[in-house]
């Protein structure tokens, strides 16, 4: 069996973007910083997350039935640093907005979603997250916070400004 280091490792060699959690519920805003965010489908538009079962945020989240996606910049690691340290006072950094649903995003994000669950199925010491996204904008055109071998980093030259991937 692959030892739990060497998988962790393995895995930082894929450079994935970071999203903000975030949802409101009856104690106020919370959130959490996720970087196993993924599309699922267009046609309904799905996406998936993975919350770890240990995370203290994720009930509440699950608990309000939906949540926005904010789709974080280069010039976010400092609010993705606070969502992601616990006790931190995470709406305290940036500027935030709200779907119509109430969920905080943030207003110089690089686009955002409106999300409502659908499924939610244990994976190990994660729950995946299937939502189905309600609505949502482009907000931002800087390029992306990316997260890899363990740090966060930032792409320069963005693609896609001068063709568009099909």
């Amino acid at each position: 069996m692959l030892e739990q280091r060497s998988f962790r490792d393995i895995l930082g060699r894929f450079t994935t973007g970071v999203v903000l959690i975030t949802a409101r519920t009856p104690h106020g805003p919370v959130g959490m910083a996720v970087n196993s965010f993924t599309s699922v489908s267009l046609d309904p538009p799905l996406i998936a997350v993975c919350a770890a079962q240990t995370s203290t945020t994720w009930p509440a989240v699950r608990a309000a039935g939906g949540f926005a996606v904010t789709i974080l910049g280069g010039q976010h690691e400092e609010v993705c640093r606070a969502f992601s340290t616990h006790g931190a006072d995470r709406f305290a950094g940036g500027e935030w907005m709200f779907t119509r649903s109430g969920h905080p995003v943030l207003r110089d994000g690089l686009g955002w979603l409106d999300c409502a669950i659908s499924t939610i199925q244990p994976a190990g010491d994660h729950e995946l997250v299937v939502a189905e996204a309600l609505e949502g904008a482009l907000t931002g055109r800087e390029g992306p916070l990316i997260f890899h071998a363990g740090r966060f980093g930032t792409l320069t030259g963005v693609p896609g400004r001068e063709r568009e991937c099909v």
